[in-house]
């Protein structure tokens, strides 16, 4: 018998010794910069002359890695390798399967705080935000672990009498994981271990801002027992690979997390069928959100404050869950304003290896000319409060940024931004705020601060999201307590760490047998 799930515990950065742990941590991780990373197919490790460089965005010129790219003829190659893996991977039991998942959560947490350290480095997370994302990658681990354990007998069937009936679940093929580099720990690793623990193998093509980290995990994969051929690393360039991934007649499923335009990209090309291609490909998709705090004359302010700070702020605004709208009954506008224009001054910005920086640089120089952009676009649709400014003379620094007073159909409370950037609109009550959250294309998560148990219950049924969350930020899904995924525009609802995920995964057989 295996333990109840429990997700793992966050690091407590106000104790010394876990301190002088991580900054262990980050001088190993410093060690290491600038080495190579091969492609992993068929259990072999190829490298090749063109590279994709991983920079660190807090220090530009600092090279994290230098990770081979896959060509199309290497693509190839890993298809062969992932089908012939296939027919003997979707045999093996499952809970073997399973036991390769906890062995590699094993391994993770004994090095949780490099890789950790790692992320600080990669990704510009701040310490905080970067022990979150591996404690969430190790928790999709024990999770979908204990889930496929749970699933490997099927489901119970009725019979009638003089037959037997079984309700099974079998693996479908070669999956695709296309992850986002946000949380380049956490949805890279759960997006590849699903469809690994139920019998399907895996080509895995990284982030491009963030393979170093990927290769770290193909290689724990790897110790923990991994056969050759069901996890391949195929990094490489989306316009060489990315379509040809999609597109390929030994695709079964494909799991995407990105932009809604690469999202319905993705969902267009898979649904033509290839030559050779004799079945249909599933899509799990997630494409981001432009996600909404509510706020009623009812609220505690100061969690209204803090809630929209955290859901805005937090990991500089890249996530698709940040909070990025603020939506306030006019009642209580212009306080909750002040109190979030007052803590946002407090915020420091710089260097995330710096433990006590709330903030870090945005990912690469495409996002900082994007964000900025709409910061532009934010001065003429709204009233600047506070932030606007942006430095990318060493990293890609942006100051969180707050607009007040602008309209519910302005660019800028509409399309996601995808950075330290948010807007408030006034509300002439509850129910308009209700309409305004729900105003946009997307539809993933949201938050209501109130004190009214009514207008809560009137959320749970008006407010068209995936995760909602009361009285709280609306960032932070736990794997197994908050499954993730949302409406419209945002994605599948695929529910990533929730008990019907590797469902998706899978493909439902009926046998039934005379007596």
């Amino acid at each position: 018998m295996y333990t109840a799930y429990r997700h793992e515990p966050f690091t407590d950065f106000t104790k010394e010794d876990n301190i002088k742990d991580f900054q262990n941590a980050l001088e190993k991780v410093e060690g290491y910069l600038g080495e190579d990373y091969p492609l992993l197919i068929d259990g072999e490790k190829l490298t090749t002359d063109d590279k994709l460089v991983s920079y660190n965005p807090a220090d530009k010129e600092k090279v994290i890695g230098n990770v081979s790219k896959a060509t199309p003829e290497l693509v190839d190659k890993a298809f062969d390798a992932a089908s012939r893996a296939f027919e003997t991977w979707r045999h093996t039991n499952p809970s073997a399967r399973a036991e390769i998942l906890f062995r590699g959560a094993a391994i993770m947490r004994r090095r949780k705080h490099e890789l950790s350290a790692l992320l600080v480095k990669e990704a510009g997370k701040p310490w905080k935000e970067a022990d979150a994302d591996i404690a969430e990658a190790i928790d999709f681990l024990e999770y979908y672990a204990r889930q496929m354990i749970e699933l490997k007998a099927g489901k119970p069937i009725n019979s009638r009498d003089g037959e037997y009936n079984q309700f099974m679940y079998q693996p479908m093929g070669v999956a695709v994981t296309i992850p986002p580099w946000n949380f380049a720990g956490a949805i890279m690793a759960g997006t590849t271990v699903a469809p690994l623990v139920t019998g399907n193998t895996v080509l895995l093509k990284p982030a491009e801002p963030t393979p170093v980290i990927a290769a770290k995990f193909v290689e724990i994969l790897e110790e923990a027992g991994t056969p050759k051929g069901v996890i391949n690393f195929v990094p490489g360039d989306p316009s060489k690979i990315g379509d040809y991934l999609v597109d390929h007649p030994k695709t079964s499923i494909i799991t995407f997390t990105g932009s809604r335009a690469t999202g319905l990209r993705v969902f267009q090309r898979a649904a033509v069928v290839q030559e050779g291609q004799y079945h249909l490909k599933r899509v799990l998709a997630e494409m981001g959100g432009k996600d909404t705090v509510v706020v009623d004359n009812e609220a505690n302010l100061d969690t209204a404050a803090e809630a929209i700070i955290t859901s805005a702020f937090g990991f500089s605004g890249q996530k698709c869950s940040a909070g990025s709208r603020a939506v306030v009954h006019e009642d209580v506008y212009d306080e909750v304003l002040k109190r979030v224009e007052a803590r946002t001054k407090e915020l420091t910005l710089g260097d995330p290896v710096c433990k006590d920086n709330y903030m870090g640089p945005v990912i690469n120089q495409k996002a900082f000319d994007k964000i900025t952009s709409y910061i532009e676009i934010g001065k003429e649709e709204g009233r600047l409060v506070t932030g606007g400014d942006a430095d990318s003379s060493k990293g890609y620094f942006i100051q969180p940024t707050v607009f007040a007073d602008v309209d519910p159909k302005a660019r800028i409370m509409q399309e996601e931004i995808f950075g330290p950037v948010v807007a408030f609109s006034k509300a002439k009550d509850y129910d308009e705020a209700l309409e305004i959250a729900n105003n946009t294309e997307y539809g993933l998560t949201g938050a209501v601060i109130s004190n009214n148990s009514e207008n809560l219950e009137k959320a749970k049924h008006y407010f068209h999201v995936g995760n909602l969350y009361f009285n709280r930020n609306c960032t932070g899904a736990i794997v197994g307590y908050h499954p993730f995924g949302g409406f419209k525009m945002s994605g599948t609802d695929a529910k990533a760490g929730g008990p019907d995920y590797l469902l998706q995964y899978m493909q439902p057989k009926t046998i039934s047998q005379m007596l």
